[in-house]
């Protein structure tokens, strides 16, 4: 995959070893938030980035923060996380670990921790903060949000449920479209990933239309 990005030469040593340590890492998870989702939220981000850059040849990002962010944001994440256990500083201690610079792995620490979408709605002005300080975030959190929309949105919504839910029934994962899925689009951060964004949405609005017309009792 390293050959496959605009990696910086000098950089694909720490990608390398840092993919190696997220693969294991998310084999834990259920499939919802696998490595697979690290790989589909890394093509993401390398599509806005080509646009985004073919667009505006003058925008500066630091690409080998982008990608390291993409294998490590859900590193952490709350949802997974056992009881105990201290997550705050985990993503920099992996970077630091293997060769990062300390500049690095906190910029990298930040992004993670500002790509979620429950970190942005409950606390709006800090993520607005470090996308100023940070835009890589910008093109990072729009990619991790693509992949809660359209099919593979769905997917891994009732994917989740199905994890963590056993006791609900499916609607709750439906309900879960007006919660957040179809909010998603609105909150995406660049251009390209509001076009992306767009049609996927398009496909979770038609997915409740057929879903409530299926459901609907006829007595």
């Amino acid at each position: 995959m390293e050959n496959s990005l605009p990696i910086p030469a000098e950089s694909k040593e720490l990608f390398v070893s840092v993919n190696s340590f997220t693969k294991d890492y998310m084999s834990k998870y259920d499939s919802s938030h696998d490595y697979n989702h690290i790989l589909r939220v890394t093509s993401n981000a390398n599509r806005i980035l080509t646009s985004e850059l073919e667009a505006n040849p003058s925008l500066q990002y630091d690409i080998t923060a982008i990608f390291l962010a993409t294998l490590l944001h859900d590193v952490g994440d709350h949802k997974y996380v056992l009881p105990g256990q201290d997550v705050e500083n985990q993503i920099s201690e992996i970077l630091l670990e293997r060769g990062a610079s300390k500049e690095l792995a906190i910029k990298v620490q930040i992004i993670a921790k500002y790509v979620s979408y429950s970190t942005e709605v409950s606390a709006p002005h800090l993520t607005q903060a470090a996308l100023a300080q940070y835009p890589e975030l910008a093109i990072v959190q729009d990619a991790d949000r693509l992949d809660s929309s359209g099919a593979i949105g769905i997917g891994r919504c009732f994917t989740y449920g199905a994890a963590k839910r056993q006791d609900q029934s499916m609607q709750v994962a439906v309900d879960h479209f007006d919660v957040k899925l179809l909010k998603i689009g609105s909150m995406m951060k660049t251009q390209t990933g509001r076009q992306m964004a767009q049609e996927r949405t398009e496909r979770l609005k038609a997915f409740k239309s057929w879903w409530e017309e299926e459901m609907a009792p006829s007595f």
